[in-house]
C-alpha cells in the first residue's frame, strides 16, 4: 500500500490571491505581496546577506516545480529558479475568510471554514472588560497587561518587568483570529499557562475565535526566549477531515509540529512537537517507521514565527535553504509508492509593511506522481489527491488533480 506526506512550510505563498485587496496590514491591502518571490528578489539583489549571501538556493524544491509554481501563482518570475520541473506543481487558491493557520490547514485538509471568525479590534483595550476579568479569575490573579494588537517579541519586551513584578499574564491578538497570552515558564508556571489556556479556550471557542495560544518564555527581560512550549487550544473542525477520512479508513495518521493542536487532535493518532530542526529529524524517523496506507502530516512553523512576522528577509532565506537541504536527505529515504506533497498554509511577507500574515496563493510541488503541472487547483484539492493516492473515499468538496 502507499504512504502520503503532507509537509506544509508556515507561511512560505506564493503571492496572486485574487481576493488580496480585501485583507490588510494596517491601512495597506495585501495586493501584490508575493513571499518567495519578494524573498528570492532581495536575496538576487544582495538585500538578504546576514548569515547568508547571495541567490536563494532551493536546489531539490526548484528541481521539483517551485519557481513554476511561484510563477503560476502571481504572474512573477521568481528569481534564479528556473529549472525544468522534474515532480508535480501547481498553485493552491483558498476560499475561506481568513489567512491564518486553522483555515488553511482545514482546507488543505478538506474543510473550508463555513463560518466568519471573530477578529478583535486594533484598539486598545482591544477585548471586552468580562472576557479580562475572566483571565484574572482563572489565573488566580488581580489583572491582566496588554490587551491590544501585538507581535510576540515586542510586547513581551514592553511588559516583562511588570509581569515578573506582578505575575499579571500578558494577553495580546493580531490580525489573525486569536487570543495569546505569554507567562514566564518559571515565574508565572508552565504548567499554570497551560491550564489557563485550556480552561479558557471554550469560552473564546464560543464567540468562533480559531485558537487560545500559550506563549511561554523563558530568561531575563531583556535577554528573554520565547520556547517550544508553544501550545495551541484550536477550535474543532466544522467536519471530518483527511486526517478523519484516513484513520476511518484504517490508516494511521502521525502528526509532527502543530497539527495536532490545529485539528485539536481529532483524528490524530500520535504527535511529535519541537523546534523545526528536532521536527525534522522526526520527520526522517517517520519515513523509515511509518506504516503502508499511513498519512504523515507535517507543519514547519519557524518560516512564520521566527521570521515572517519579524520581517527578516535574511532569516526567512536561510530556513528556505536550510529546509531544502533536509528536503533532500527526506526524498532520498521515500520509498517506491510514497507520495509527497509540499505546500503551505497562507503568506507572510517579509519584504512587506506590518507584522501579520498575507493573504496568498501557495505553491504545490509533489514528488511521485510523475512531472506535471496541475495549473491553478483549490486548497481542498490537495486534501482529496491524497485521499485518492492513499485509495481513502474523500468526504470534502475537493477534486483529486492526480
Amino acid at each position: 500500500m502507499a504512504r502520503a506526506f503532507l509537509i506544509v512550510m508556515d507561511s512560505v505563498g506564493a503571492g496572486g490571491a485574487p481576493d488580496a485587496g480585501a485583507f490588510f496590514n494596517g491601512d495597506r491591502p495585501d495586493t501584490g505581496a508575493n513571499t518567495l518571490g519578494h524573498i528570492a528578489e532581495a536575496c538576487a539583489a544582495g538585500k538578504a546577506e546576514e548569515g547568508r549571501s547571495g541567490p536563494l538556493r532551493m536546489p531539490h524544491l526548484e528541481a521539483l516545480g517551485l519557481g513554476a509554481a511561484v510563477r503560476l501563482a502571481s504572474g512573477a518570475a521568481m528569481k534564479g529558479f528556473d529549472a525544468e520541473p522534474e515532480g508535480l506543481w501547481g498553485a493552491a487558491t483558498e476560499v475561506s475568510k481568513g489567512k491564518d493557520t486553522p483555515s488553511g490547514h482545514w482546507e488543505l485538509a478538506g474543510v473550508p471554514v463555513p463560518w466568519d471568525w471573530h477578529y478583535f479590534p486594533d484598539s486598545e483595550p482591544a477585548f471586552p472588560a468580562d472576557l479580562m476579568e475572566k483571565v484574572a479569575r482563572l489565573a488566580g490573579i488581580g489583572g491582566t497587561l496588554g490587551n491590544c494588537h501585538a507581535s510576540g517579541i515586542p510586547i513581551i519586551e514592553a511588559h516583562c518587568e511588570e509581569h515578573l513584578r506582578t505575575g499579571w499574564p500578558i494577553c495580546y491578538t493580531s490580525a489573525d483570529s486569536v487570543f495569546q497570552i505569554a507567562a514566564h515558564e518559571e515565574a508565572f508556571g508552565l504548567d499554570r499557562l497551560l491550564k489557563l489556556c485550556e480552561e479558557l479556550a471554550p469560552t473564546l471557542h464560543a464567540m468562533k475565535v480559531g485558537r487560545v495560544i500559550a506563549r511561554p518564555f523563558t530568561g531575563e527581560c531583556g535577554n528573554f526566549r520565547r520556547t517550544a512550549n508553544r501550545h495551541d487550544y484550536a477550535i474543532a473542525p466544522p467536519s471530518p477531515t483527511l486526517c478523519d477520512w484516513v484513520q476511518e479508513a484504517g490508516g494511521k495518521v502521525h502528526a509532527i509540529g502543530k497539527i495536532g493542536d490545529i485539528f485539536s487532535r481529532r483524528g490524530i493518532d500520535d504527535v511529535k512537537k519541537g523546534p523545526d530542526a528536532v521536527l525534522f529529524e522526526h520527520l526522517l524517523a517517520t519515513t523509515d517507521t511509518s506504516e503502508p496506507g499511513s498519512l504523515t502530516f507535517a507543519n514547519f512553523v519557524e518560516f512564520d514565527t521566527l521570521f515572517g512576522h519579524q520581517r527578516d528577509v535574511s532569516g526567512y532565506a536561510r530556513a528556505l535553504e536550510w529546509f531544502d537541504g533536509q528536503v533532500g536527505l527526506f526524498l532520498a529515504k521515500l520509498r517506491p509508492g510514497d507520495l509527497a506533497v509540499f505546500t503551505a498554509d497562507h503568506g507572510n511577507d517579509p519584504t512587506w509593511s506590518g507584522t501579520d500574515h498575507t493573504r496568498e496563493r501557495v505553491p504545490v510541488v509533489a514528488y511521485g506522481a510523475g512531472a506535471r503541472g496541475l495549473g491553478h487547483v483549490g486548497f481542498t484539492d490537495v486534501g482529496a489527491s491524497i485521499a485518492a493516492h492513499l485509495g481513502v473515499p474523500s468526504q470534502g468538496p475537493g477534486r483529486s488533480f492526480l
